[in-house]
Formats: structure tokens, sequence, C-alpha cells
């Protein structure tokens, strides 16, 4: 698990016009804690730290060391509001993860072997990528970065479900708790890939019989 660690300070201000003032002035991004039995808290954080972090893909899945005021608090990232033209943050969503909570984060899927996946180096089959991440339920000690999805073994037309994925110790799929099996990976042919090879078959054919 990644060491994530970010400073924040208490927020009395509220509002569009504070809000805009922090981002403008000041280089910094209102943001709110919440969950656990602690009311809800206003925070502000630097945008330069918080968007060097958002540069990693575990940080979305990580238990982040938030300190606020001097105190740590650890809490995982929930929410983003992003400007629509430009590279800013224009405000964050962390919830509390003491350890007693039960946490439900997208986290994301890291296929394995693409290249040497029987479907595609021996079958001449295409990947088709249903699902990028996946929800899970755990605790916040067993929340993992990633889930792996090994394709090694996958032939041609073979479809990946979450049930077909073992799950890591202490993590359920949230999908398959409300009967949901989702499809996560496939190996199919190629669009296009039969209708070609048929008229070049029947095109040999043709050959063959015309040299006779």
């Amino acid at each position: 698990m990644s060491d994530y660690r970010l400073s924040a300070q208490s927020r009395e201000e509220a509002g569009k016009g504070s809000s805009r003032r922090l981002r403008r002035l000041e280089g910094l991004v209102p943001a709110i804690v919440y969950g656990g039995k602690n009311e809800p808290k206003s925070i502000q954080l630097a945008h330069k730290d918080l968007k060097r972090a958002l540069e990693e893909e575990a940080f979305y899945s990580s238990i982040i060391t938030l300190e606020i005021d001097g105190k740590e608090e650890p809490v995982i990232l929930k929410a983003l509001q992003r400007h629509p033209a430009k590279p800013v943050v224009l405000h964050a969503d962390f919830q509390r993860a003491s350890a007693d909570t039960v946490l439900k984060v997208n986290v994301p899927v890291h296929f394995l072997n693409e290249t040497t996946c029987k479907g595609v180096k021996m079958q001449g089959g295409v990947i088709h990528r249903d699902a990028v991440e996946i929800e899970v339920s755990c605790s916040p000690k067993d929340l993992p970065e990633y889930i792996e999805v090994d394709l090694a073994d996958v032939e041609l037309d073979q479809v990946i479900h979450l049930s077909d994925i073992k799950a890591p110790k202490g993590v359920t799929f949230a999908a398959l708790a409300h009967d949901s099996d989702l499809p996560v990976v496939s190996i199919h042919k190629a669009k296009g890939a039969s209708a070609d090879a048929e008229p070049a078959a029947d095109a040999a054919e043709g050959e063959s019989e015309g040299d006779e």
C-alpha cells in the first residue's frame, strides 16, 4: 500500500466567492472531510500538492494520511470536481477511514499477460475491456491498490466475469453482493476478420479449380 500524506487547514469561510478566492489568490483547493462519528469539516489544501498526488493511479484507491491543523486523520478520496477546460481541481471530498469503517471504493483493474494471452497470440483475438475499475467493499486495512486479472490462458470468445476473479483477502466485490455478475474482459475476433477470411478462401479455391 502506498503512503500518501497531505497537509490541510481548517476553513471557516464557505460559499462560491470564498472558494474562488482560495483558488485564484492563494493556490488552495477547498475540500470537505466527512464520515465516521465526527461532523463534516471544511478544509483547504495546496493545489500543487493535490495535483501531484492525483497523477498517481494508486492515490485514488489508497488510505491517505490527511494532516489537518497538525492532527492526522486517515481518509480516502471520494470525489473530485475539476475545471471543464483547465487542469485545475475545483473541490475535493474526503471520507474518513477509521479502522471500523466499511469502505466502498472503485479500484483499478490491472490486466496481466495481454500480449501472451492465448486467445490473442494463438487464436487471433482482440481484448475487449468491459471494466477498467471494480467497486470493492472492505475495511481500510484490506483496501487493495488494484485488482489483477491474468489473461494468459483466456481463449477466443471467452468472457471473464466478476465471479471468475479471486478477490483479495477481506475484500468483496460490491456488484456480486447485489447478484450482478458483470463482465470484466473478453476475447473476440476483430470486427470484419471472419468476413475477410472467407472471400480469401473462396478465391484460393477458384484458382485451384482453374488450374485443373
